[in-house]
């Protein structure tokens, strides 16, 4: 699973990637510097996988990771295949969730591919160009779908009636995401075809120093203009993480951070919520030899869950022996936890929750 940077040229999309990643994507003052998506696989900043290390004393320990691919630039017309578009929407395509980074700082040494800082023209040219692209895409589909609808397929007629509800939809400007279609035929029909605007989004305000803690009127702006998207909006100062990102310790980090008022990075805030946006969870594994967080997809179940560690987990799954996070972290370890009587046993529907510390049993 992997959520894909996207956003106009010079807007912070290269300089947040290296925050966020160890790779050093080139970050220049002008447009479609990075040709190839580079892609970064991130540690999600997690506080309970720190609480389990200070009471196991592991060996190592392995948080969960997430893969943030940093793609071009948009610019106007890209779904006409204006600049590198065809390519770059190409790799959007292949991510799972958009973070849509938005510049609302002011700074006249860095230019901006439209002349003016707008982050509501920014989002919309962008808007536009995936909206274009996914209405190419229903067009191809009906195409097809009204010659067998016109023999009198009933599968073909109604999937043509969603069809041209999104045909609609995309013409009038509405991202696929938030055009009203039942569930049933969401799965069915829509899903299957990939929509750039189906993709879940978070938007992501850059904002100078000055407004790294409270951020700013254009962050307002923005929150006013997605109020009906279902997404989130966060902010930060892009090329101040970028900073701390550089410093050596992190006693130095935190001292930064604690001069402007931040309790920890705005790029952890982000990471997690990415991960959010990806519809992932974690569990874990505690013992002497490693400590370890787990992504699963929400909603799993104990054998899929056993099946991230190796396959034959799932096939041979016969229960798994489960503990609360809050319950291990009150008891303090294993041991007292099971005195407590407080180890539960699940088996095969058992949904794994957030933050459960499991142990797998299996034979195969």
């Amino acid at each position: 699973m992997k959520a894909g940077i996207v956003g106009l040229p010079n807007v912070g999309k290269s300089t947040l990637f290296n925050c966020l990643s160890n790779a050093k994507a080139q970050s220049a003052n002008f447009p479609f510097c990075t040709i190839e998506p580079n892609i970064g696989v991130v540690n999600v900043p997690d506080s309970r996988l720190e609480k389990l290390e200070e009471l196991v004393n592991p060996e190592r320990v392995l948080p969960a990771t997430v893969e943030i691919v940093d793609i071009a630039g948009l610019v106007k017309g890209a779904s006409k295949g204006e600049g590198l578009g065809n390519q770059f929407l190409g790799n959007i395509r292949e991510t799972d969730a958009i973070l849509h980074v938005l510049r609302c700082f002011d700074d006249d040494n860095i230019v901006h591919v439209d002349g003016s800082i707008d982050p509501i023209r920014d989002k919309e040219t962008i808007d536009m160009e995936l909206q274009l692209k996914d209405l190419e895409t229903v067009e191809k589909k009906l195409d097809k779908v009204k010659r067998a609808a016109k023999t009198g397929n009933k599968e073909a007629q109604k999937e043509e009636a969603v069809l041209l509800s999104l045909k609609n939809g995309l013409e009038a400007g509405t991202s696929v995401r938030a055009i009203s279609i039942d569930d049933d035929s969401r799965k069915e029909f829509v899903k299957p075809l990939q929509f750039i605007t189906d993709k879940p989004v978070m938007y992501v305000c850059n904002v100078d120093e000055a407004a790294a803690t409270s951020g700013n009127t254009y962050v307002e702006q923005v929150r006013a203009a997605v109020a009906n998207e279902n997404a989130e909006v966060i902010f930060l100062a892009v090329g101040t993480e970028a900073d701390i990102t550089e410093l050596d310790t992190y006693e130095e980090r935190q001292m930064f951070l604690e001069d402007l008022g931040l309790s920890e990075p705005g790029s952890a805030v982000l990471i997690r919520g990415a991960y959010k946006l990806l519809n992932l969870e974690t569990y874990f594994t505690a013992g002497v030899k490693e400590v370890r967080a787990w992504t699963i997809p929400i909603g799993a179940t104990a054998p899929q869950a056993a099946g991230v560690i190796h396959t034959d987990f799932e096939k041979g799954f016969i229960r798994a022996e489960v503990i609360s996070y809050a319950d291990y972290i009150h008891f303090g370890s294993e041991a007292k936890v099971k005195e407590a009587g407080k180890m539960r046993v699940e088996g095969k529907e058992y949904i794994v929750k957030d933050g459960d510390v499991m142990h797998f049993r299996f034979n195969v």
